[in-house]
This record gives structure tokens, C-alpha cells and sequence, in this order.
């Protein structure tokens, strides 16, 4: 009897053990880094002359599972690609860069796609609040550093089309 009884205990543990490891493998594919997929493009304009500051392959934002899931889990982003979010109506915005491993720009505009303020160098994995100045309606995110390579000022607009 004593030998059955360790060999069902012995069994029940090896089942345990690999059990707990599919689980790990299954909890680091969850966190897999996501790809960028072209959405549309974007273009950014400085105010005084309507000349063209830069051109952006972008993923666009417009649900609350992408806007709360944004650049997290990425290990880069080419200069060219940036993420546009894209709200329903204007409002103080507040972002914040828990599990985004890219130092970013965040660039705030008003409805009339104007720039309105800009947090540059957003450090990755900070979850401090990075608020806009004023009410905003769109937020592009760029690689950090990009707002002042481009002299990006209030006021510079963009327009954006969808694919």
C-alpha cells in the first residue's frame, strides 16, 4: 500500500511540474512583441509656411483596447512609423509609458489638428502621467528626439488618411 501511495504522489507531482511550465510558456506569448501594421499615412505641416516638416507611415488608435495598448510590448520603431490616436471628442489627455520600451514624443493636437503641446523624451516603462497643456483630440507618438530634430512648434498641424 505504501508503495502505491508513492507512486501516485510521485506521479501528481510530475504532472504538476509540467503543468506550471506550460503555463509560463503560454504567459511569455502574451507578451510577445507586436508588429507595426501600416493604417495610414500622415503628414505633419509647419504653421507660418504650410511646407511639409515630415511624412509618416502610421497605426492608427481609435478603440479603447488600442488606445489603452498603444507602442507597449515593441522593442523599436523606425523613424518613419509613428502611432496616431484618434479620440471622439476633445479633452484633457493624459499618457503614460508602463511596458513601452521606446523613448517617445508625444505630441497632443486640438480638433483642429494642431499642435497644442508636446512631452518629449517620455522614458520607457515610466508610468508618470504625461499630461497635454489643453484639451486634445488627437495624440501622434513618435521616436524621441523627433519633435526637436523637426522644430515641431504649437500650432504645426497635420492631416492624416486612413488606408
Amino acid at each position: 500500500m505504501k508503495k502505491i501511495f508513492v507512486s501516485v504522489l510521485i506521479s501528481m507531482s510530475i504532472f504538476s511540474f509540467y503543468n506550471c511550465k506550460e503555463k509560463t510558456e503560454e504567459t511569455k506569448s502574451l507578451t510577445k512583441e507586436i508588429t507595426f501594421t501600416k493604417e495610414g499615412e500622415l503628414t505633419l505641416f509647419k504653421a507660418e509656411t504650410d511646407s511639409i516638416i515630415a511624412k509618416l507611415d502610421i497605426e492608427i488608435a481609435d478603440d479603447e483596447y488600442q488606445t489603452q495598448t498603444g507602442l507597449m510590448y515593441r522593442h523599436s520603431m523606425p523613424e518613419n512609423q509613428a502611432m496616431l490616436f484618434v479620440f471622439n471628442d476633445e479633452q484633457r489627455r493624459s499618457f503614460y509609458m508602463k511596458n513601452t520600451e521606446i523613448p517617445l514624443d508625444i505630441i497632443y493636437f486640438n480638433a483642429e489638428k494642431k499642435i497644442n503641446s508636446i512631452q518629449k523624451n517620455a522614458k520607457p516603462n515610466d508610468e508618470t502621467s504625461l499630461p497635454s497643456e489643453t484639451v486634445s483630440q488627437y495624440v501622434l507618438e513618435v521616436n524621441a528626439g523627433l519633435s526637436d530634430r523637426w522644430n515641431l512648434q504649437n500650432g504645426d498641424r497635420f492631416e492624416f488618411t486612413s488606408l
